[in-house]
């Protein structure tokens, strides 16, 4: 046994950080996920492409939710890698916006079909990844400005399903 000066320190890592992978992994779970949720099956005799997300929100009350949580794990990826806070911010909003819309029967699974959120992140990871532009005031504004829209539509949705349920309630009471 060696004594403990002459010990070799041994420096390693359990995992590798996250910021050192490549970003371009990111365009390739993002083109993954723009695939399978958006653009995975087309509709015969049409351009009209779609994908699991607007099949998923057709589950009631599970639906919308776990089509979230599956885009908010690539932005979780995203995060870890980098990418900058006004990116994710965009990118965030355009999640929120399909599970705002989303959250409505009918009209919710027809706006999935059509807005395809997975494939504007994808797009927009893209264009972030091919320029060094950094985020202006703009960009700030533009996201504050939709922020700020989609809370008053959430809150003005949500007073019209507790209207719309009152309602029901006493109607069959």
């Amino acid at each position: 046994m060696r004594p403990p000066e002459q010990a070799e320190e041994l420096e390693f890592e359990v995992l590798p950080p996250e910021e050192n992978r490549p970003r371009s992994e990111l365009e390739s779970i993002f083109r993954w996920l723009a695939l399978i949720m958006d653009n995975l099956l087309r509709l015969p005799g049409t351009r009209w492409r779609f994908g699991l997300d607007p099949l998923i929100g057709l589950i009631p009350g599970l639906g919308d939710t776990s089509s979230a949580i599956i885009s908010a794990l690539a932005l979780i990826a995203a995060a870890r890698r980098g990418v900058p806070r006004i990116l994710l911010a965009r990118m965030s909003l355009n999640i929120l916006i399909n599970e705002g819309v989303g959250m409505i029967p009918v009209v919710g699974d027809v706006f999935s079909f059509w807005f395809k959120s997975n494939a504007r992140n994808y797009d927009l990871l893209r264009q972030h990844l091919g320029s060094a532009r950094r985020s202006s005031r703009s960009d700030w504004f533009f996201v504050s400005l939709i922020l700020g829209a989609l809370g008053v539509f959430l809150l003005v949705s949500l007073a019209l399903s507790y209207w719309l349920m009152i309602l029901l309630w006493r109607h069959f009471r």
